[in-house]
């Protein structure tokens, strides 16, 4: 069993950067693989980045859309998966959602993962 919490969103300008966090619990989170999603109003939830567990080899996989600019990455010993998001545009505007994986398949679909956070807020200022 996993809980998920994430924080660090709020508002920024375009161009700005914001890192968010997700905190899981359990001292088997480093087992599972890491994932955000995002969903703006009225628009489906849509995959962001993910990240494989550290014994799988912790590769990380992003959106075509954030390529370049997010970065996914985890500190272990704290259980927290971290997304560094730079050159904010007003499009990512979005509730974020972490989510984990135990047994992922298929890392931007997100019926692929188990466990689920309440979200965070991000929104960018043009």
């Amino acid at each position: 069993q996993v809980q998920l919490v994430e924080s660090g969103g709020g508002l920024v300008q375009a161009g700005g950067s914001l890192r968010l966090s997700c905190a899981a619990s359990g001292r088997t989170s480093s087992s599972y693989a890491m994932g955000w999603f995002r969903q703006a109003p009225g628009k489906e939830r849509e995959f962001v980045a993910a990240i494989a567990s550290s014994w799988s080899g912790g590769w990380t996989y992003y959106a075509d859309s954030v390529k370049g600019r997010f970065t996914i990455s985890r500190d272990n010993a704290k259980n927290t998966v971290y997304h560094q998001m730079n050159s904010l545009k007003p499009e990512d505007t979005a509730v974020y959602y972490c989510a984990a994986a135990l047994h992922p398949t298929t890392w931007y679909r997100g019926d692929e993962y188990d466990y689920w956070g309440q979200g965070t807020q991000v929104t960018v200022s043009s």
